[in-house]
Parts: structure tokens; sequence; C-alpha cells
């Protein structure tokens, strides 16, 4: 294991520079850089320190991964759902996504329609129209957006899209309410 590494791996997730690690841990820059080039070892109190600064445990630092992380989801692996009376089809490009902090969803509408209702939620929501003419109608305010504009809100108010003719979007919410 590689633990300069996984040290500088999390020192960046966290947007710390190694200053900033070093100050937060009474060690100097030059001793945060030489761990992380496995050119010094912490003793085990500097090791903790290091490991609460960045907001892990011994545990999880060592922890290795049972699998590795799915990067690449291929159409096969999608869910389809089709509603003919409101002339949609509804693709969940990430077949796990409501288990992660965004769900992106390719919805396509063949002629004139509306998807679901939503009541509000403390999610936000990302609308990529790809083609045709997409509306949203959040509270009581209309928008609209063309093909190669986007949308963004927060879902604080009763929601739905429609659109009068063949339209593509791309949703990606961070919640699970699609």
């Amino acid at each position: 294991m590689d633990i300069g590494s996984r040290i500088r791996n999390l020192r960046v997730q966290k947007n710390l520079t190694q200053e900033e690690l070093g100050e937060r841990t009474d060690l100097s820059k030059g001793f945060i850089s030489q761990l992380e080039n496995n050119q010094s070892s912490p003793s085990l109190d500097t090791f903790f320190a290091i490991l609460e600064v960045l907001g892990t445990t011994p545990e999880h630092f060592f922890a290795v991964a049972a699998e590795p992380t799915k990067v690449v989801y291929k159409p096969a692996e999608q869910t389809v759902y089709e509603d003919a009376d409101e002339h949609y089809t509804l693709h969940w490009l990430v077949p796990d996504s409501n288990e992660k902090q965004m769900e992106p969803v390719l919805l396509t509408f063949s002629s004139a329609g509306a998807f679901k209702s939503f009541p509000p939620s403390p999610a936000e929501t990302f609308i990529y129209c790809l083609r045709g003419t997409i509306i949203l109608r959040l509270g009581e305010q209309e928008y609209q957006a063309q093909a190669g504009e986007a949308m963004y809100f927060r879902a604080d108010a009763p929601h739905q899209l429609r659109c009068t003719g063949p339209c593509q979007v791309l949703i990606t919410a961070t919640d699970s309410y699609l």
C-alpha cells in the first residue's frame, strides 16, 4: 500500500495544500511532502493527527475496496421506462443512481406530453435540452429551454416538465425523486 499517495489523495480531496495540512497538524510543509513521497514515516501520534485533519479513521484509510469503482455504464445496463399515454421514454443512465448523490436520466418525448409532477424537495436539478423545447413549471412560474440551453433549480416548489412536440433532455437531480 502506498501510504504517501493515500495521504496526498485525501489532502487534495479536502482542498488542502501541504502547508495547510502542516499548519493543522503542527508539522512542516517539507515533512508533509516527504510523507506523501514515501521518503519519511510518521509516528503513530502524527499519523492519527493527520487522519483526523483529513476526516478519516485508520480503518477507512487502510480499507481495501472490495471491487473497483464502476465508471463506464453501457446502454444494456440502463433501465428504460416508457409511458405511451404521455409519449415519453425515460432512461436511467446509471442503474444504481438512486444510491448515489446524483441521478442522471435521459427523457425523450416522441410528441407533446408531460412528465409526472413532483412535490417540493431539497433536491437540486439540472436539465440540458438536447433537442426540441422543454417547459418547466416550478410553483406558479413557467420556464422554457430550447436545444442547447440549460436549466438549474432548487426543487423547493411543486414542479413538472412538459413539451409541445418531440423533445429530448438530460436531467440530473441530487435526490432520487425521478
